[in-house]
């Protein structure tokens, strides 16, 4: 029996105080936040702890790239799924993906995307700073998190038409 399809890692967080604007908008600077508590959560469920992998594999993930898009205003309060996912694995790079849902929407909505965003990592030794082979463990590590927009997207329930 073969493992089971892959799938996006999803966590919930609120819109804080801290993350809002005078009107009780988001700010988008805030969605790096969220992207990167998802990031980090993703990484240590999958045995990839930044601390200890970071020494165990002597590298570091520094990005390349962000990228982000909106789709409609979080608000204060709002409690939001992220799901996090590797799109992409390369040679000395990966790419994060990052897709933000509504947990409070009315139960008749479709759920649709209120941000999405992507992020290019590559991986370099720790003291030059010099791209490297991403190491095979960390690939193995996050296989059960490596998937298509496409895929990640239809897991969640998505609807990719609303955009």
């Amino acid at each position: 029996m073969g493992s089971p399809a892959p799938q996006p890692f999803v966590i919930e967080e609120y819109v804080r105080w801290s993350d809002v604007d005078f009107a009780g908008i988001i700010f988008y600077g805030s969605y790096v936040r969220l992207f990167e508590i998802a990031e980090t959560e993703m990484f240590r469920h999958c045995g990839l702890a930044y601390a200890r992998m970071f020494d165990e594999y002597d590298i570091f993930l520094p990005r390349k790239a962000v990228h982000s898009e909106f789709y409609w205003p979080a608000r204060l309060d709002d409690r939001l799924r992220i799901a996090a996912y590797v799109g992409k694995v390369g040679t000395k790079s990966l790419t994060l993906h990052f897709d933000v849902l509504r947990t409070n929407a009315p139960p008749a909505l479709p759920v649709s995307l209120g941000a999405a965003g992507w992020m290019v990592l590559v991986c370099v030794d720790r003291k030059q700073l010099k791209p490297r082979p991403l190491p095979a463990g960390l690939i193995r590590a996050l296989a059960p998190h490596t998937l298509t927009p496409e895929a990640a997207r239809s897991a969640l329930g998505v609807q990719t038409s609303a955009r």
